[in-house]
């Protein structure tokens, strides 16, 4: 009775989402240990299956990380931003594009559902300018999404899983590293999807970074807007990138702990929901 008891609540939620576009950005925990890997690629495919148009974009900071060590390179980031070198880049894209995007759309296959792997360079899905650190650091090949191709997304997105690489080039064709948190944001926001959600690996949005118990549930995007100044490290670019999206439409943004199992869904289909959840101020 409690299992039909979760299905019946789930019901209106998945009734309300319906062919509606989810954008989830996919990092931490979740994309490492392999537990948490399973279980993400079995929730997306639900997600699908139920009716949902799910879009994964992804970074693989640790993976960048780990091979840029192997190959005696400097790790540095700004305002949980990767300073990029062309070097950098050259890794970045060999791993995103090459190792990790291709581990999630093997993975969402063997659990039931065909996906295509993308980066920022297939069909110009991604036109990005060169950007400073908010500080205003020069942080080299680190790219702002000026524009998103949405026709190459809703093209794959009909008939399959989209899976997209945070890379993407400019008008002359130079390579550029691009923030996950930023180029989910950017795709949310040029769909219209209906939501975008963050996988991290803290409990949501915090007052206080050291206090797991301090967590924002809900907040306006006039909230973000003026706590932005304060804020510095990972969470900032991903802030940021939920008042992109809500600006361009998205009905609300989620930070999530990626590091419960099943966090999506419960999220999606439950009415206490989890983690932080960030709208439009009435």
């Amino acid at each position: 009775m409690r299992d039909v008891g979760t299905l019946l609540e789930a019901l209106p939620y998945i009734r309300e989402f319906h062919s509606k576009t989810v954008v989830i950005k996919y990092g931490g925990a979740a994309m490492v240990e392999r537990e948490l890997c399973e279980e993400f690629a079995r929730d997306v495919v639900l997600l699908k299956y139920v009716g949902l148009n799910p879009i994964v974009v992804h970074g693989g900071g640790p993976d960048i990380t780990r091979y840029m060590e192997r190959l005696a390179l400097p790790v540095e980031f700004v305002d949980g931003l990767r300073v990029s070198d062309e070097g950098t880049v050259e890794v970045a894209k060999m791993v995103l594009v090459g190792k990790v995007n291709k581990d999630i759309v093997l993975r969402l296959q063997r659990h039931g559902q065909p996906a295509v792997g993308l980066s920022g360079d297939d069909g110009s899905l991604f036109r990005v300018a060169r950007r400073s650190a908010p500080g205003g650091e020069d942080i080299g090949f680190v790219g702002r999404i000026e524009r998103v191709n949405v026709g190459v997304i809703e093209h794959i997105a009909s008939d399959y899983i989209p899976v997209i690489a945070s890379v993407g080039a400019d008008r002359e064709g130079h390579s550029y590293n691009v923030n996950a948190d930023e180029a989910a944001g950017a795709v949310a926001g040029a769909l219209g999807a209906y939501k975008l959600l963050f996988l991290t690996d803290v409990p949501g949005w915090l007052r206080d970074p050291a206090d797991p118990g301090s967590l924002i549930a809900h907040a306006t995007d006039e909230q973000v807007r003026d706590a932005l100044p304060g804020l510095a490290g990972g969470m900032r670019p991903k802030l940021e990138a939920c008042l992109d999206a809500i600006h361009g439409g998205v009905s609300a943004a989620h930070i999530l702990d990626g590091r419960i199992v099943h966090s999506l869904l419960l999220e999606l289909f439950t009415d206490a929901g989890v983690g932080t959840k960030i709208e439009a101020a009435p």
